[in-house]
């Protein structure tokens, strides 16, 4: 399976190419993408032309990272 292109919308797990990161997006402003870490964490803005669609796998496996993190600090 593939990602979409383009631009995700708000809500949509995607994949910050420019930072190799993964998160939620929770809004565009200024011509910028803003992600949240998956569970939580501090928003950082993000080229949209460098966003897209996270696969299923992405999705997962940064589900799991949060996770576990959560877990390994006893807050699962």
């Amino acid at each position: 399976m593939t990602a979409e292109p383009g631009p995700p919308t708000v809500g949509t797990v995607a994949v910050d190419e420019e930072r190799g990161r993964v998160g939620e997006v929770m809004d565009s402003c200024g011509g910028r993408v803003q992600l949240r870490p998956v569970r939580g964490g501090r928003e950082w803005d993000a080229d949209p032309c460098r966003v897209r669609t996270a696969t299923p796998e992405e999705r997962l496996a940064a589900t799991l990272a949060a996770v576990n993190a959560a877990s390994s600090a006893g807050r699962a």
